[in-house]
């Protein structure tokens, strides 16, 4: 039963600001609307998504009242280091003997280049005693002078004692200026990195608050109670007073906001996102049911942010086809937005009548080998998206279809010139475009270790039908055009979770007790933000070689129970799985279920070599949610799971020259899948475990699915 309350998704782009509402419980899309990007405006971006929401309420039939959730994505901070565009960052360095001179090194950040010409402008000053206010107070005020715009307080160690940085920012309190402390940014060990990462934060630290104060002043003038939003890096929201701590964690979130709406609304469990504009294509992954991310680069050096894994290609849906010596040499780096001329397949056949290939030079310092069409309409560009509609792989009802004999009239000209028929000279057109996004493609299936045959390309943007059917078709693996692919991004931002990552380094390796703090403090951070703590979810992995323990939290701001129209029958669940599965559904047994999943297997048996028994963790709605490649299945109650799971670890644990692995152990518990595959020590392991089962119902079933590790 639909609810009347929604949930909205706001992106702001460079251009344009883009906001959808979706249906709370449903999570159908209900309305979508686009409004110019309000830079110049006195209240900046902010104007701009008050009128998006404004006009997206309008549609809707919604009052401010109905808004269930409120998250916006901004382009803001990544533009702001790409153009320079920053405060004057004071840098306070803490230490005597040795730790001084490490500190006294930072300065050095004052080189770090942001664009062509401009370096980050920061000023240091040092004090050897952080309890002595007085000095403390001295350095404030000669950092003011020199410019300084916002505080950074920095001490070696300051991850195991964080005593000093606060006590710098307790003393430069009066002076009323934004201040970070290094600790605050992250936990992680490397005093440079740390510095660094929190210099870069405290830099757009000004300019983001201003922002934050007005957007938030401006969505509760205008009636909305839910609390708002902001996209992260990591493809999570996280609540608005976190981003005025760290605003750094919104640089890189506009990829992110895509691959976001492909895990939540797709459901992709293990594939490959490419979101595609008219200029470029973000290809980013999904590894078992979660966003690929690491450690980000930002001004060219790595930093203790982790964001999307994004790798981008120079291939879009408006990117130009380059011609030489009677053949198709390369597709774009322009496009035609860029060369300001329109798409020749969006022309009426009309406007397109005896048009002849010329060759252009689209910007200064281009090579003049850009193909164009000049016809009685004037001059078109020959792009992907023309390509791709000659030869009917963009669907009907996509924002990029145009009319069959307009897209056969634009490619025309350039076949006879090329000396072929129009399906040939699409077809070399886009196998020369998906080439470089093939590439990358490949190379992250390789990273991520992803199986090619149950994984899944999935298309967003405006421009994803120029890339993905076609690179699907000539890859052979499955692939598919995001449902609204035109607004994935603000899609992803209104149905996107609620995320906080916590990392420590515990030299000598973690004990269970602080891993389950690690696991804890994640939680609690998540729950602070507005998550339901009934709905909470903890993924753990602990890296024996660097000592790291990682906890990765993610929750709803309330529980969804959610009303779909349709719910996947037992058929349709086997057959789901049995697809993935490459085999007959005959073949396909139910091995365990739960209400929320259902597990099924099959054998493979091998000449010599001992028989494989593949698995499929399938839900209700028929999606296929965690495959493995030979994996062990048991049920069992909760107040029996201790007893189980430590027999099924001690029976699977590996011991090698590589040290002690424990089974990768997945728990099905109710309507969650409790990942605890990140773990490789059998105790730590079987303590979380315990904590998953912790205050539920002793004869509720569990159901475990180890995978051996060699």
């Amino acid at each position: 039963m639909n609810t009347h309350r929604i949930r909205v998704g706001i992106d702001v782009g460079g251009t344009f600001t883009d906001a959808v509402a979706v249906d709370a419980t449903t999570l159908e899309l209900l309305g979508q609307v686009k409004v110019p990007t309000s830079h110049h405006h006195e209240d900046g971006v902010a104007h701009g998504i008050v009128e998006a929401l404004d006009r997206l309420l309008e549609q809707t039939g919604c009052a401010p009242a109905d808004v269930a959730f409120l998250a916006h994505g901004t382009t803001q901070a990544t533009n702001a280091l790409l153009e320079g565009d920053v405060a004057t960052v004071g840098l306070i360095g803490i230490g005597t003997g040795p730790a001084a001179v490490l500190t006294r090194r930072l300065a050095s950040f004052g080189k770090l280049e942001l664009a062509p010409g401009k370096r980050l402008p920061l000023v240091y000053a040092h004090v050897t005693d952080p309890q002595d206010t007085a000095a403390v107070r001295s350095a404030v005020e000669q950092l003011k002078g020199e410019g300084a715009q916002v505080l950074v307080a920095s001490q070696p160690f300051s991850v195991d004692r964080p005593e000093g940085e606060q006590t710098v920012l307790d003393a430069a309190r009066p002076y009323g200026l934004p201040m970070t402390a290094a600790h605050e940014i992250t936990s992680l060990y490397g005093l440079h990195k740390r510095t660094r990462t929190a210099v870069v934060n405290a830099a757009i630290l000004p300019r983001m608050l201003a922002t934050a104060d007005l957007v938030d002043a401006s969505i509760t003038k205008a009636g909305v109670t839910a609390p708002l939003m902001v996209m992260r890096c990591d493809g999570g929201v996280m609540a608005l007073g976190e981003m005025r701590r760290r605003p750094l964690l919104t640089v890189l979130s506009g990829p992110a906001a895509g691959v976001a709406g492909a895990l939540m609304q797709e459901r992709v469990s293990e594939g490959v996102f490419l979101e595609t504009g008219g200029t470029s294509t973000d290809i980013s992954v999904v590894r078992r049911g979660k966003v690929a991310v690491r450690h980000a680069t930002i001004l060219g050096k790595t930093s203790y942010l982790s964001a999307l894994d994004v790798r981008t290609v120079g291939v879009g849906g408006g990117s130009m086809v380059r011609i030489g010596e009677g053949r198709v040499t390369g597709v774009g780096p322009r496009s035609a937005h860029i060369a300001g001329l329109p798409y020749a397949c969006f022309a009426s056949p009309d406007q397109l009548r005896d048009a002849k290939v010329d060759t252009v030079r689209p910007m200064d310092g281009d090579p003049a080998d850009y193909a164009v069409l000049d016809a009685e309409g004037g001059r078109f560009a020959v792009t992907m998206t023309c390509a791709a509609n000659a030869l009917g792989r963009v669907p009907e009802g996509d924002f990029a279809r145009c009319d069959p004999e307009s897209a056969r009239a634009a490619i025309e000209p350039l076949a006879a010139h090329l000396g072929t028929d129009v399906a040939t000279a699409a077809t070399r057109i886009l196998d020369a475009g998906i080439a470089q996004v093939k590439s990358v493609v490949d190379a992250m299936i390789r990273d991520y270790r992803l199986d090619k045959d149950t994984a899944v390309l999935v298309g967003g943007g405006g421009g994803a039908a120029s890339v993905t059917p076609h690179l699907a078709h000539t890859s052979g693996m499955e692939g598919r055009i995001a449902r609204h692919n035109e607004v994935i991004s603000p899609i992803g931002v209104a149905l996107a979770l609620v995320r906080e990552q916590v990392e420590r380094i515990v030299p000598g390796g973690a004990t269970q007790e602080q891993i389950l703090a690690v696991r804890a403090e994640a939680e609690r951070a998540v729950v602070a933000q507005g998550a339901a703590a009934e709905g909470v979810e903890v993924e753990i992995t602990v890296d024996p070689q660097t000592n790291t323990v990682r906890a990765v939290a993610t929750g709803a701001t309330e529980l969804r129970t959610q009303d779909r129209s349709h719910r996947a029958d037992d058929t349709e669940r086997l057959h789901a799985a049995a697809a993935s599965l490459k085999t007959d559904p005959a073949a396909v047994q139910v091995l365990a279920g739960t209400a929320a999943h259902t597990v099924y297997g099959t054998e493979t048996r091998r000449r010599l070599r001992p028989t494989r028994r593949p698995i499929r963790i399938v839900d209700v709605d028929g999606v296929v949610r965690h495959h493995a490649a030979d994996a062990r299945v048991e049920t069992t109650t909760v107040a029996g799971a201790p007893e189980v799971l430590a027999r099924l670890v001690g029976e699977s644990t590996s011991y090698g020259d590589g040290g002690v692995r424990a089974p990768a152990l997945r728990l099905l518990l109710g309507s969650r899948i409790a990942d605890l595959s990140g773990v490789l020590d059998p105790q730590p392991l079987l303590a979380l475990a315990r904590s998953e089962l912790r205050a539920r119902a002793a004869d509720e079933p569990v159901v475990a699915v180890l995978e051996v590790r060699s």
